[in-house]
């Protein structure tokens, strides 16, 4: 038998900064879409626990990561989700300017120092790759290379025949509650029968199965293969969902913001563009909201005091288990 993880780590600031290191500091961080920076100059940008990351590309057309900080006194570089700078990156505080490949170029009205060498001031490097057009970065130089990572979806997307479409439109969410509630919601069909009436009503009798394979959890409903919910939902550690479809797929980040809360990040993709996601958006959209309510009613309860630890079903809720398995080799 499988307790849970104890309550106390579920909002706590400790746990917060620990996993912040441990967890997202150590993996794979999606970006976006390449196709969302497709010319020299263009950039996406994000948020990822606390970890600010750029992507921008070059003059040569390489897609390079950068941490969104300027090398003087931590100024921002760029503010929003994506867009372009005009061939150089200029710090919103103090005006440095840096190069599209990350070279310091100007230390705008700054004066001559002794010992001040620009070549030692370009911005803070992030290992960046892509797989299928979806851009990770990575604060850890050691880290395993991507295609080990991705390797349990990449094989079965090829096997099924599925491909990803062109980025089509992004949305977010903020929700009152831990990421990792969110995520351990994600990981289980167990509640669908309660909180997603229309999708359960949808799946019907087909048997829900999950599965873990490497980094990656599978889940697919067995007897709706030629039906709405047809694909491959996969969840990728630490916290990506990638749902890809015959027509189209979304991207679904759960990014922690800070103890307690969460923006879930959307990144809907099809070659059809945005007037082709109508049925899809109002699904994303009743879905969110019912997992929204039983993620917030749950931290609320967490932060009760009279819950500490539950139990897991092995029949449903390996993914869960194998998840705060992980999560609690972080956490003393």
């Amino acid at each position: 038998m499988q307790t849970t993880l104890p309550a106390r780590l579920y909002g706590c600031p400790d746990a917060w900064a620990r996993e912040r290191t441990a967890v997202f500091g150590r993996a794979w961080l999606f970006l976006g879409h390449e196709a969302e920076a497709a010319e020299p100059g263009d950039w996406i940008a994000t948020d990822v626990a606390g970890h600010r990351l750029l992507a921008l590309r070059g003059k040569d057309g390489l897609l390079r990561a950068f941490h969104n900080v300027c090398r003087h006194r931590a100024g921002p570089l760029v503010s929003g989700a994506r867009g372009h700078c005009e061939g150089e990156l200029v710090c919103g505080y103090h005006g440095w300017r840096y190069a599209l490949d990350g070279r310091l170029r100007s230390a705008a009205g700054f004066g001559a120092v002794e010992g001040f060498d620009p070549r030692d001031f370009g911005l803070l490097t992030l290992r960046l790759e892509t797989w299928r057009g979806l851009a990770f970065a990575t604060l850890d130089s050691g880290a395993a290379p991507l295609a080990d990572h991705i390797a349990p979806l990449e094989a079965l997307l090829a096997g099924r025949g599925l491909s990803i479409a062109a980025p089509a439109l992004r949305r977010s969410h903020d929700l009152a509650c831990d990421w990792k509630i969110y995520a351990e919601n994600y990981l289980e069909g167990y509640h669908i029968g309660s909180v997603h009436p229309v999708l359960a009503d949808e799946l019907g009798s087909a048997d829900y199965q999950v599965r873990v394979e490497g980094d990656l959890v599978v889940q697919q409903a067995l007897g709706v293969n030629d039906g709405p919910q047809a694909g491959v939902w996969g969840w990728l550690w630490p916290n990506l969902g990638i749902n890809v479809y015959r027509d189209g797929a979304m991207i679904e980040r759960m990014t922690p913001v800070g103890p307690g809360r969460t923006r879930l990040d959307y990144l809907f993709l099809s070659d059809d563009g945005e007037g082709a996601l109508g049925e899809a958006l109002a699904a994303s959209d009743r879905l969110t909201a019912e997992d929204a309510a039983i993620c917030e009613a749950v931290q609320t309860n967490l932060s009760a005091g009279a819950y500490d630890r539950g139990v897991l079903s092995p029949r449903h809720e390996v993914a869960v288990a194998w998840f705060q398995s992980r999560i609690a080799e972080v956490h003393p």
